[in-house]
């Protein structure tokens, strides 16, 4: 339906240009005081055309607000999964007006938090459509943070810090607590998450069983300069004069200001590329259509789903410059577990593994992806639900 909607949309928008257009020429003509009639009449045939394109889009993106949902789970002959739980939830966590959605076959299994990557990321649809696995054994639970997808609004982008999503990601862990009714829950953070979620179990261990990071970061300044000069090097061996003169012309980051996700872009992207090309990667591709118009999204969501990543991350981001786990949060007291592509050139696997010697807690362990990058739990997706489900499982 979201797809519809964009290309009715696109439409609208041309009809009302067409209007405008016609607006001119009547101008003009009169102006040099010639006949306008035939001008006149297309005039009120493109606003009656344009006002009813008008009110049937306004109608349909009213209507998408309130059929967005995410869809139930079935069993094999085609009918809802008796225990099952399939929701979209609007909560409130200090006052903010956020977005989860809660998905598992049996709604009295462990609780699985998943913090998805960004800032300003939104991964309800992605983690439904490749880690459904999950759902077997977990009722999983995908998180909108504020300034992503559907939560986009939940707090302006120039109030959102750190503190914003520790603070929420807490409120937001006690009430699966209550509602579950369970003194404890599982937290699995990838790239940006991955970094939300070891914030989250030292501020409040108690809570959590066990965490699980993939595309584990680090040091976010140390991460950028690595990743720039890695990309620098990799058009200069393919000779991409282009890239070149784009990475020379915004300078070694980090970036701060109002273009830091349009310069960042430029390396990151080109070494996402780098990694959907790399034979040894399987399942390389994001399908960020496919998510963005999934029926967890109103046609505003999907436009959020984009405002996320470029306006949440330019933002946010020059704050976690400062952030080096190595120095700052070098012990746990939850078991901790990385998931690792081995093939990550986003989030290098240097920086991981130094932090993971470092690491001390209960139990730890690092877990190689070998046909992966930055996203095992896209490339390697049954592997992973495997390898979730056994190290969480072994820690109740």
């Amino acid at each position: 339906m979201d797809i519809f909607l964009l290309v009715l949309l696109i439409i609208t928008v041309i009809s009302f240009l067409v209007c405008l257009v016609s607006i001119a020429q009547i101008i003009i003509r009169r102006r040099k005081k010639r006949p306008s009639d035939t001008a006149t009449a297309r005039l009120k045939k493109s606003a009656r055309f344009f006002s009813g394109l008008a009110l049937l889009t306004a109608i349909l993106v009213l209507l998408s607000q309130f059929t967005a949902h995410t869809p139930s789970i079935m069993d094999q002959q085609g009918n809802m999964l008796n225990g099952s739980i399939a929701e979209l939830q609007k909560v409130e966590l200090n006052g903010h007006q956020e977005w989860i959605s809660i998905r598992g076959k049996d709604c009295h299994n462990p609780v699985l938090l998943f913090l998805a990557g960004g800032p300003g990321g939104s991964q309800m649809a992605a983690t439904r459509n490749e880690l459904s696995g999950l759902e077997e054994n977990f009722v999983v639970v995908n998180w909108d943070q504020p300034g992503s997808g559907k939560s986009y609004s939940a707090v302006p982008n120039d109030k959102i810090t750190a503190d914003t999503y520790v603070d929420d990601g807490l409120a937001l862990t006690d009430f699966l607590r209550q509602r579950f009714e369970t003194e404890k829950i599982y937290l699995m953070g990838e790239s940006w998450g991955s970094v939300l979620g070891i914030l989250l179990a030292s501020t409040s261990p108690e809570k959590y069983h066990a965490f699980i990071g993939t595309g584990q970061m680090v040091d976010f300044k140390e991460t950028e300069i690595t990743d720039y000069k890695k990309a620098m090097e990799l058009a200069k061996a393919n000779n991409d004069q282009k890239i070149i003169n784009q990475l020379t012309s915004n300078g070694m980051p980090p970036y701060y200001g109002q273009d830091i996700t349009w310069k960042s872009a430029a390396y990151l992207n080109y070494l996402s590329n780098y990694m959907t090309n790399n034979p040894e990667i399987t399942n390389g591709g994001y399908h960020t259509l496919r998510d963005m118009f999934s029926p967890e999204y109103s046609i505003i969501d999907s436009v959020n789903y984009l405002r996320g990543i470029i306006d949440t991350f330019n933002s946010v981001y020059p704050q976690l410059y400062d952030i080096d786990l190595r120095k700052s949060h070098t012990k746990l007291d939850i078991p901790a577990y990385f998931f690792i592509g081995r093939h990550d050139v986003n989030a290098p696997i240097q920086l991981t593994q130094e932090y993971y010697d470092l690491l001390e807690a209960p139990k730890k362990g690092l877990v190689w992806f070998e046909h992966s990058g930055h996203d095992p739990w896209i490339n390697e997706s049954e592997l992973f639900v495997k390898q979730t489900n056994r190290v969480f499982l072994e820690n109740p």
